[in-house]
């Protein structure tokens, strides 16, 4: 039975690199993986008692929540409740910064997957036509009718790389259509914490108005 190396060293130099894809293939899918993890929690429920402590008036304690967390949304609705006393377009022009430089650590590496994804199966096949040519150039120079062996050695040994090249891109193309969609609902979480904190507020402004009238009259 063949190795992992007997494989390597039958498929040729192009063999490596594709060994190299996926070793950082496999490092950027466990290192988004854990950052996803440290996050922590679900936004949609985390907002929720966020917003009823607004409610109620604790803002203090809202903001403590935000400045705990991790997530890419916390820390969103910490830039809104730091600038609650600022204009509303200073506000939201700071949150739009903080949101986008937040979502481009959560989409961090993500083009690396769709890069070897895409390069791999090329390099494969590359490998593969590179093994043909060589294959049918040594049966060129065979005396005679070549043998059924002679076509099947070098043919296999152009096909590994193909193979081993679809092993690698599969699962960085899984890996980077999971992650995408997972910072896509992340930065639409995102834009519903802000709308939600802004109807929270002036509703709160609303309610104080509405309250403090019949003391102005």
């Amino acid at each position: 039975m063949q190795t992992l190396m007997d494989y390597l060293s039958r498929g040729g130099e192009l063999m490596w690199v594709l060994l190299a894809f996926s070793v950082v293939g496999v490092a950027v899918i466990l290192d988004r993986a854990i950052i996803y993890l440290t996050y922590g929690f679900r936004p949609d429920h985390w907002l929720s008692r966020v917003l009823l402590e607004l409610e109620a008036g604790r803002t203090g304690e809202a903001l403590q929540m935000a400045r705990a967390s991790r997530h890419p949304v916390a820390r969103v609705v910490q830039i809104f409740l730091e600038n609650l006393k600022r204009p509303a377009k200073i506000r939201l022009d700071n949150v739009k910064r903080e949101g986008s430089l937040a979502l481009e650590s959560v989409e961090k590496r993500l083009r690396i997957l769709a890069c070897l994804a895409h390069l791999a199966p090329l390099v494969g096949l590359l490998g593969t036509v590179q093994g043909m040519i060589i294959a049918f150039a040594k049966i060129e120079t065979l005396a005679g009718a070549p043998k059924p062996s002679d076509l099947a050695g070098g043919i296999w040994e152009a096909l590994l790389k193909t193979a081993f090249g679809l092993l690698v891109a599969i699962p960085c193309m899984a890996a980077y259509h999971a992650y995408s969609s997972h910072a896509d609902k992340i930065a639409r979480r995102m834009e519903l914490a802000v709308t939600a904190l802004d109807d929270t507020m002036e509703r709160s402004a609303h309610w104080c108005r509405t309250e403090r009238a019949p003391d102005d009259i």
